[in-house]
């Protein structure tokens, strides 16, 4: 998943990147509204989670624009109020969910996989592709009943492949999905990956490489 955490309090924002990429996710931040909105319009992010209280552009002006131009994209406010009025009023600006500060970051953590498996189309909690079963929100793996263990960026791979229902998924766009901003676009990490990890899931090979096109399941 890829996911933009919009936040001025900067050590806020680090520790809630680091604990998502640690999830397995790919993270960018922003610490204003502006920047925000032109990432948003940059990159198809999965979820945003957003501070309603930014200075400059304020929060409810981000949701807006984020809504308007990617209304695919998932969007988790976050306030220091707890009110029912400041909730309504998120959600009426089209947020998908609210959270109150403090919060509890493993309830975050559950919040944006779920509206990850709200996207269209919905993707269901487990990922099942012949022998493979793949628990993205328990990050294991297992094929034919055998576990397999796999590094983050493998996992991430993989599950963008198999949500991919068949389709090929081009190595710009998972890098796009897998990686965060700060990664070489030249970079060959998607097909050193990939290598890594067709030899960890054994014989016979369960992705293929469409020449000119990408990868998908086979």
């Amino acid at each position: 998943m890829r996911v933009l955490v919009v936040e001025d309090e900067r050590r806020l924002a680090d520790a809630i990147a680091r604990g998502l990429r640690r999830e397995g996710m790919a993270v960018d931040i922003s610490a204003d509204g502006a920047d925000a909105i032109e990432k948003t319009n940059l990159v198809r992010y999965d979820v945003v989670v957003l501070d309603r209280d930014l200075p400059e552009v304020h929060g409810d002006k981000v949701c807006a624009a984020v809504r308007e131009h990617k209304p695919e994209t998932g969007i988790i406010m976050l306030t220091a109020a707890s009110e029912v009025e400041e909730l309504v009023a998120g959600l009426a600006l089209g947020a998908d969910d609210y959270m109150a500060k403090p919060f509890r970051f493993e309830e975050l953590v559950a919040r944006i996989r779920a509206l990850g498996r709200r996207a269209l189309p919905a993707r269901p909690p487990i990922l099942r592709h012949g022998e493979l079963e793949l628990d993205p929100a328990r990050r294991s793996l297992t094929r034919a009943g055998q576990p397999v263990e796999l590094a983050r960026k493998e996992l991430a791979v993989l599950e963008a492949l198999m949500s991919a229902d068949g389709a090929t998924v081009s190595a710009e766009e998972l890098l796009e999905r897998v990686w965060d901003e700060h990664t070489d676009p030249f970079t060959n990490v998607v097909r050193m990956t990939i290598m890594t990890l067709r030899r960890k899931l054994g014989e016979p090979p369960v992705v293929e490489t469409v020449i000119g096109v990408g990868y998908r399941m086979a």
